[in-house]
């Protein structure tokens, strides 16, 4: 089993890091095309580009023109100890025993726009690129273009070496819209987490986002390998509704949040 998720806009690196194990990126030499793409712009340009604010556009403008195709504990940390949202607060990988971080190194990769594809413990400069901005290149109007075939071989890849028999979209729809699951040797399953609220059930983004963290967790400290035993997730509340769901849409349901 495979688990994929998004990144997170917001970064933290300013927490000590809990582990001094690391790796690179795969894709360093196509990031730094990006960067040197992005490095044309103007602030200005930046902020229309991502449509944000001008102090975050200049603060990633400057990202940009300080980033290194050299990796160093200076200047980069690990993916899953930078990224702070959501999903990232479910999963919460500072306080993983090390045997759990082990277990996410192996099993979890997160979908980059800048990246393509990171381990959790790969090193990561600090950037903002979402992987649905229409930054033109070369090899056309998006990033979609850009990264092309280049993620589902990646994950295939692991997929084939692991002999894993399921991807598990943990991932907004933005970012798994880089992955062509008809290229990967393994089916799609994809949780989807849903609140009552209104009288009926539905998806509430926060409590989704936090949810795919928290069932990354639970793979991690389960030591989960077979995407069917995902089933048994029940971290704050949550419960596998087998009417609901079907082969490739696993629903989990919740009546109060925990």
């Amino acid at each position: 089993m495979l688990i994929v998720l998004s990144p997170a806009k917001s970064l933290d690196y300013e927490t000590p890091v809990v582990t001094d194990s690391h790796t690179l990126p795969a894709f360093i030499p196509e990031a730094a095309r990006l960067i040197e793409c992005l490095r044309e712009f103007s602030p200005a340009q930046i902020a229309s580009l991502m449509k944000i604010s001008d102090p975050l556009a200049s603060l990633n403008h400057g990202r940009y023109a300080s980033w290194s195709s050299r990796f160093t504990r200076k200047n980069s940390r690990q993916a899953v100890l930078a990224f702070n949202g959501d999903v990232y607060e479910g999963l919460d990988a500072p306080t993983l025993a090390p045997a759990a971080l082990d277990y996410v190194q192996a099993h979890v990769r997160i979908l980059s726009g800048l990246y393509g594809v990171l381990r959790p413990l790969d090193l990561m400069q600090p950037y903002r690129l979402e992987m649905g901005t229409k930054l033109a290149t070369a090899a056309g109007r998006d990033l979609y273009a850009y990264w092309g075939e280049q993620v589902s071989e990646n994950l295939n890849a692991v997929l084939a070496e692991r002999r894993s028999e399921a991807l598990v979209n943990l991932a907004s729809e933005e970012y798994f819209k880089s992955v062509k699951p008809k290229l990967l040797s393994a089916p799609v399953v994809t949780p989807v987490f849903e609140e009552w609220k209104d009288g009926r059930y539905k998806i509430i983004s926060f409590y989704a986002k936090r949810a795919r963290g928290l069932m990354a967790r639970y793979a991690a400290q389960n030591r989960i390998v077979r995407a069917r035993d995902l089933q048994s997730f029940d971290s704050d509340g949550y419960r596998f509704d087998a009417k609901a769901s079907n082969e490739n849409t696993w629903v989990f349901r919740r009546r109060q949040a925990a």
